[in-house]
């Protein structure tokens, strides 16, 4: 850990895959990916990361809040305790972000427990101090309307850390990204649209690292690259693929912006206009309007 930034958990880690100063490192960060889970990055933010990817002027930092200590375990993996299994998710990690020329790869070690509770400051902390040290252009972190309890406490602790920097410090783009829960359903008009066409090699390399998760029951690799392909060829119905993997985005710029917009309401508001836009498709063809 770092005297500059000072995290809640004794066990957190900086890890610099290029070998620099990690102050250095930290400031030469432009994009900014804050997951959940060990390979939730590698699942939702891939579009940064190929940004970044042998650039020399952009640069992906990614933070892993949770300690992996919960993960499923079958196969190889089935007799592992919670302890070994942290170290096995925090290998892999590491691992990811050395294939992936990460800037930085900082791991915040906290229990799920904490990140789900609304009375732990604890992680919006930790993200704060992230934050400051890197000044990213864009995040990119878990969408607000994801079914896992633990992305929606991440988010909301990431979004609630953004908010409470000065204005000028502020990301000047935020992106909610699928995991538990895809953005099929957001308006057209109202999806982030992440062409990653072209580097399923770098993708797969990448997803293939969380050998314990993919051992251990749950076809991640080949679920995600699913999506991402589904994404492409289903997002328009009258035209030719422009891409063939194409990744969904929650715009979350406003309310990061304005800290006085409420985040319930505007999470909700996607979710109003969805159900607008089916009354009036449905009650079109029914005669209604």
């Amino acid at each position: 850990m770092m005297i500059f930034m000072k995290f809640h958990q004794a066990t957190a880690q900086v890890f610099v895959p290029d070998g620099k100063p990690a102050a250095d490192a930290l400031k030469r960060i432009t994009h900014l990916g804050i997951g959940a889970h060990q390979d939730d990055l590698e699942f939702m933010a891939f579009h940064g990361i190929l940004e970044c990817f042998a650039s020399e002027s952009k640069w992906f930092c990614g933070v892993t809040c949770t300690n992996g200590s919960g993960s499923s375990r079958t196969g190889p993996y089935e007799k592992f305790t919670d302890a070994q299994m942290m170290t096995v998710r925090r290998t892999e990690q590491n691992n990811a972000a050395n294939v992936g020329q990460y800037g930085v790869m900082i791991q915040l070690n906290h229990p799920s427990s904490a990140i789900k509770s609304p009375s732990d400051p604890a992680l919006k902390n930790d993200l704060k101090e992230v934050l400051a040290a890197t000044r990213p252009e864009v995040v990119y972190t878990h969408n607000a309307a994801d079914k896992h309890e633990t992305h929606i406490g991440v988010v909301i602790a990431a979004l609630s850390a953004m908010r409470e920097l000065p204005r000028d410090q502020r990301p000047k783009r935020v992106i909610g990204c699928e995991v538990w829960r895809n953005l099929d359903w957001l308006n057209d008009a109202e999806k982030v649209l992440m062409d990653v066409s072209g580097r399923d090699n770098l993708a797969a390399a990448l997803n293939g690292v969380f050998d314990s998760q993919i051992a251990g029951g749950k076809r991640y690799d080949v679920a995600t690259l699913g999506r991402r392909a589904a994404n492409a060829t289903f997002f328009e119905s009258h035209a030719t693929d422009k891409s063939n993997q194409l990744i969904f985005g929650m715009d979350l710029t406003p309310v990061v912006a304005d800290e006085t917009k409420d985040i319930v309401e505007f999470v909700c508001g996607f979710i109003d206009r969805f159900n607008a836009d089916m009354k009036a498709k449905l009650g079109k063809r029914l005669g209604k309007i």
